[in-house]
């Protein structure tokens, strides 16, 4: 693999990754959608096909940053960067890209374990009630914590079918391209 077909690749990866997460954008017209988005497979995504890992947290996070500047806009007519929680929901999306690079062979089986492993570091780590500051939905305490987990659960459903559907889409649709454009297969790939 040439330095031009990596950058080739990276530049395909990094396309995939924000068309894909314009679909997120859906859950302000359709409201039943919330949770139902990319976000969780384009984590993985980027975590597995990225050489270097710094580009595919880089790449998802960004794409998640500039998905909640659109949406925050959307929901409060304002340009606001940050939100009440946000420390805990960009720690979850690295936390899943992490999870993506553990993912050494890709198939059904991985793909499956790794959707519900993010969907679980989603639900554990977004809703821990520490992480909001001013939004106080529930106690600083175990028992907050608690309430704000069986609270989560309906979110947490949407997440996993959307991981489920993205993700299948993603890693499939990408694995379809590599037998057939070569520049989108990885150096060790290409030596098998």
């Amino acid at each position: 693999m040439t330095a031009k077909d990596n950058t080739t690749r990276n530049i395909v990866l990094v396309l995939i990754i924000l068309i894909v997460a314009i679909f997120r954008l859906l859950a302000f017209k359709y409201k039943d959608l919330s949770n139902f988005n990319p976000v969780g497979a384009i984590a993985l995504f980027g975590g597995a096909y990225f050489t270097s890992k710094w580009k595919g947290y880089l790449t998802v996070l960004l794409a998640l940053f500039t998905t909640d500047i659109v949406l925050n806009y959307l929901y409060t007519s304002k340009f606001q960067i940050g939100y009440d929680g946000i420390i805990g929901v960009y720690l979850s999306f690295a936390l899943m890209v992490l999870v993506g690079t553990m993912i050494k062979k890709v198939n059904v089986l991985n793909v499956l374990l790794a959707c519900i492993a993010s969907v679980l570091i989603h639900w554990l780590v977004t809703d821990l009630p520490w992480f909001y500051t001013t939004l106080n939905l529930y106690p600083h305490t175990l028992a907050g914590y608690g309430k704000s987990l069986v609270n989560a659960i309906p979110f947490e459903y949407n997440m996993i079918y959307g991981n489920l559907v993205f993700g299948f889409l993603l890693f499939g649709g990408f694995e379809l391209a590599k037998t057939k454009y070569t520049f989108l297969r990885s150096k060790k790939q290409l030596a098998l």
